[in-house]
């Protein structure tokens, strides 16, 4: 890859990994639209690396309190509320995992086009859009209780079809279920944590048998810049939701639905 195909591409992870709008999606589309080569299993661990250490960090605190209460609570055998929350996005993490490896082969196969991203872009924008107008005040992370979690698990695991979008299907769930906005993202972002080290540790996995060659300037320049555009993205994110609510998002993904549209019946 040229440097401003990496830099697009490190960008586009960035900011699109944690925004309800289909990171996978947009990641496929310019190889599609464009005709660029395949970015590799080297840039996928980099850029995806750089969006979780972003995560990671941002949340620090909250974080070390549920590990540090989660295990305490298996000793204890006393429950927290950072314990509690812990052990949801453990269990919420589950349906993504079992997917995943069940389904993994048949979405690279047969999914990852631009007519299915087109028809998941527009649907599931359709039902942001329902589960925001359904939501008032709502009830905080803490109060999600075992069986809401595993609901939104299992709408995670739904992301794992390219144009979704993981935050994107996890929000519009937490919504549906009761969660303010505020709590629905933050809840989001962080069940993207197991997740996102999963999908790594396959990833590399799969890399150390490759034959791939590695190209360390890339490797830096993408990690570094999906982490900057991933750490700005979830800080503004928190901030225009409590404000704007998922609209400007639901309006983008049927504008680019639309647009997939013309270029596929063109």
């Amino acid at each position: 890859m040229d440097i401003f195909q990496v830099i697009v591409l490190a960008l586009i992870q960035g900011l699109t990994e944690f925004l309800p709008i289909s990171s996978s999606a947009h990641l496929i589309l310019p190889a599609q639209l464009l005709d660029w080569q395949d970015q590799g299993l080297t840039f996928d661990v980099a850029v995806n690396t750089g969006s979780l250490l972003a995560v990671v960090i941002y949340f620090r605190r909250e974080l070390f309190s549920m590990f540090t209460a989660w295990t305490g609570s298996l000793v204890t055998r006393k429950q927290t509320q950072e314990s509690k929350l812990a052990w949801w996005i453990i269990l919420a993490t589950i349906p993504a995992v079992i997917f995943g490896f069940t389904a993994k082969d048949f979405i690279s196969t047969h999914l990852r086009n631009i007519e299915v991203i087109a028809t998941t872009t527009i649907v599931f924008g359709l039902l942001l859009w329902w589960a925001d107008k359904l939501n008032r005040e709502g009830f905080s992370e803490f109060q999600v209780g075992w069986k809401k979690a595993l609901l939104i698990g299992f709408a995670q695991a739904m992301a794992l079809i390219p144009g979704t979008s993981r935050s994107g299907a996890t929000i519009t769930a937490a919504l549906a279920l009761g969660l303010s906005r505020e709590a629905a993202a933050r809840f989001s972002f962080l069940m993207s944590v197991p997740v996102s080290l999963g999908a790594a540790i396959l990833v590399v996995k799969d890399l150390l048998s490759s034959q791939e060659a590695i190209d360390y300037q890339a490797l830096v320049l993408g990690t570094a810049l999906s982490f900057v555009a991933a750490y700005l993205c979830i800080h503004y994110f928190l901030k225009i939701i409590s404000r704007m609510g998922m609209t400007p998002f639901v309006i983008y993904r049927l504008v680019l639905g639309a647009i997939l549209c013309v270029v596929i019946f063109a």
